[in-house]
């Protein structure tokens, strides 16, 4: 198997990534820090905070014929061109790009659009490790159609939703099975190849979508290769900005009706003036990845460089995910530190996000959140009482919850082995009863 364990950057190019971004090892005002709460809102890159702000500078409507506004009009054209077929690797006139204020209103709009306007089908799937945004909105288009809600269910052993699962519970009269690539607790990939094959071959028209939010940063996205119908991802967790959402919509979903002005063409999405400082700050994003991509190749052809530079990022950050579970000699993983008790974390590396989740025995994850900031290191709490996350950390076990660990790949060996001296000496000070 290629770099089962990943394949970690050079030195200077990982530092040189690093620099690229803002704030990566300081907050401006409370001072050094490791940032390991990428997944609730990524480091941003330098680059697309200003062309956003640069952008946002200029009061011209993108929607007038004079130089600045074409100028304006040609980033939202050629933001959406490149998103669709750079990042979701549609086909050119594939489909549609949705844009909302956030991801989780795409995934209510996909969701609804297909549940109110399919004339057919008696029930929905979807997973109990969903974010709420796609669990909730299956269930309240349920609800609104008069459908049954089926919920298919973890494999306890490699935290994913199996291809088994899905056709236990698929049937002819299932109209949407809504699926997120990859888990928002604990990182893992999910088998979405299988999953749609096993969906597709019970009932070849299901409409079928993901939630790509945590996983986009990640891996590349490849709706062709994948046959759906919907996926959506968040810039704000893709080292972008806040305020936008985006999502592919297929063929059939991009005909169906909805809220548009009556005269524009069926597959817009538009409602009102879009954002071109937006549109600029993805471009700098895509920009950034292929120009990781054109370290590693040859190739001019931008999609390549896309999704090399993607291959790569996946490569480092699994290299960073063996070394935070399984350290060094000189400085233990998580799998070794004593007192450390990690959920959902099979023997296996590929096909998982660079993502731990776990607890210190003798401390409660609300205190160890405290203990590290106060350490230095910025983490989140996945707790049993929120609403975004009860449901998911009871399916995976972790009835009182669980921290969540999210370095990026521009982190280094270095700022891993800093994370688990702490961690270390944290669960010494609660084995010794410190926090009690």
């Amino acid at each position: 198997m290629a770099y089962e364990k990943g394949l970690l950057f050079e030195d200077d190019f990982q530092k040189s990534l690093k620099a690229q971004f803002c704030y990566a090892d300081a907050d401006p005002e409370h001072g050094k820090r490791l940032f390991f709460e990428n997944s609730g809102g990524s480091l941003r890159l330098r680059r697309c905070v200003e062309a956003k702000a640069d952008t946002e500078a200029y009061p011209d409507c993108p929607e007038r014929y004079h130089a600045r506004s074409l100028y304006l009009k040609g980033l939202v054209n050629e933001g959406t061109r490149q998103m669709m077929e750079i990042m979701f690797n549609a086909d050119p006139g594939d489909g549609a790009l949705m844009t909302e204020l956030s991801a989780s209103q795409t995934m209510f709009q996909m969701v609804g659009l297909i549940m109110t306007n399919a004339g057919w089908g008696t029930n929905a799937v979807v997973s109990e490790l969903e974010h709420p945004s796609a669990y909730d909105s299956v269930q309240y288009y349920c609800e609104k159609t008069g459908r049954e809600m089926r919920v298919a269910h973890i494999n306890k052993e490699t935290g994913r939703i199996d291809p088994e699962e899905i056709r236990r519970l698929v049937d002819k009269d299932t109209v949407l099975l809504s699926v997120m690539s990859a888990s928002n607790i604990c990182g893992v990939v999910m088998d979405m190849e299988g999953i749609v094959k096993a969906a597709r071959e019970i009932n070849p028209d299901i409409y079928i979508v993901s939630d790509a939010v945590q996983h986009a940063p990640h891996m590349a996205m490849d709706v062709k290769a994948l046959g759906i119908d919907g996926m959506n991802f968040a810039p704000y967790k893709f080292f972008g900005v806040r305020g936008c959402g985006y999502a592919y919509i297929s063929e059939r979903v991009a005909h169906m009706p909805h809220h548009k002005l009556i005269a524009k063409d069926d597959k817009v999405f538009e409602l009102g003036t879009p954002s071109p400082g937006n549109f600029a700050a993805m471009l700098a994003t895509i920009d950034y990845v292929c120009e990781i991509g054109a370290h590693f190749t040859n190739s001019a052809d931008r999609k390549e460089q896309y999704r090399e530079g993607m291959e790569r990022i996946h490569l480092q950050e699994r290299a960073l995910l063996v070394r935070l579970l399984e350290g060094t000699e000189e400085v233990p993983g998580l799998r070794h530190i004593e007192g450390v008790k990690l959920f959902m974390d099979p023997e296996y590396y590929e096909g998982r996000d660079l993502i731990a989740c776990f607890l210190v025995d003798g401390i409660q994850a609300a205190k160890l959140v405290e203990e590290y900031q106060a350490l230095g290191v910025t983490v989140c709490e996945r707790a049993a009482e929120s609403l975004y996350s009860k449901r998911i950390v009871k399916a995976i076990g972790a009835d009182q919850g669980v921290i969540r660990v999210s370095p990026l790949h521009c982190h280094g060996t270095d700022d891993v082995d800093e994370f688990l001296k702490i961690t270390a000496e944290i669960a010494a000070k609660a084995a010794s009863g410190q926090y009690k």
